[in-house]
C-alpha cells in the first residue's frame, strides 16, 4: 500500500497534457457475456501503454461510480498520441473496439463513453490533502501547498508562472 502524505500538497506537473476520461456502464447485469469482455479489455491496453513510454500515455486512475459504471481518468502527453494509439491497428485498442462493435453494437447491453480535454501548461491546479499519490501528483510528484501555492487561485497563478 502506498503511504499517505499527511498535509496539503500540489502536483509538480507543469506541462501541457490531454485528459481522457473513458468508461463503461453495465446496462444489463444479466448479460455478462456482453459486458465482461468490455470490462476485461482495458487491462491489456493499460499494460501495453505503460510498457511504452514513447506512446505518450502518462498514467491513469480508475474509479467506480455506483455498481454499474467504471471510469478511467487518463493522462496523455497530447491528443495526437492518444489518437495515434486509438487508430493503430497493431495495438490492443483496435481489436477491442472492433470486437465491441461486433458483439454489442447498439443493443443497449453495455454503454461506453469518453471525453477528451486538451489542457495547456499552467491551466490547471491541484490539491491533495492527506492523500496517497494521485492523478497529476502521482506523475511527477508533489510539493507542499504553502506560500504561493496555498489557495486554488494562487496555485493556478504559480503554475502559469513556472
Amino acid at each position: 500500500m502506498t503511504a499517505i502524505l499527511p498535509g496539503r500538497f500540489t502536483a509538480k506537473f507543469d506541462r501541457p497534457l490531454a485528459v481522457f476520461i473513458i468508461g463503461m456502464r453495465i446496462n444489463h447485469f444479466h448479460k455478462v457475456g456482453k459486458w465482461l469482455p468490455v470490462a476485461r479489455s482495458m487491462g491489456p491496453m493499460i499494460r501495453e501503454l505503460s510498457r511504452n513510454p514513447q506512446s505518450g500515455f502518462l498514467g491513469t486512475e480508475t474509479m467506480l461510480r455506483g455498481l454499474r459504471t467504471i471510469v478511467m481518468l487518463q493522462y496523455w502527453r497530447d491528443f495526437d498520441s492518444l489518437e495515434a494509439y486509438a487508430r493503430n491497428r497493431d495495438q490492443e485498442h483496435w481489436p477491442a473496439w472492433v470486437s465491441f462493435n461486433q458483439a454489442v453494437g447498439n443493443d443497449g447491453s453495455v454503454g461506453i463513453f469518453h471525453e477528451t480535454y486538451v489542457v495547456p501548461a499552467g491551466a490547471y491546479e491541484t490539491l491533495y490533502a492527506n492523500m496517497v499519490p494521485f492523478g497529476l501528483g502521482r506523475l511527477d510528484g508533489v510539493t507542499p501547498a504553502t506560500g504561493s501555492r496555498n489557495d486554488a487561485r494562487s496555485r493556478m497563478k504559480a503554475a502559469s508562472n513556472d
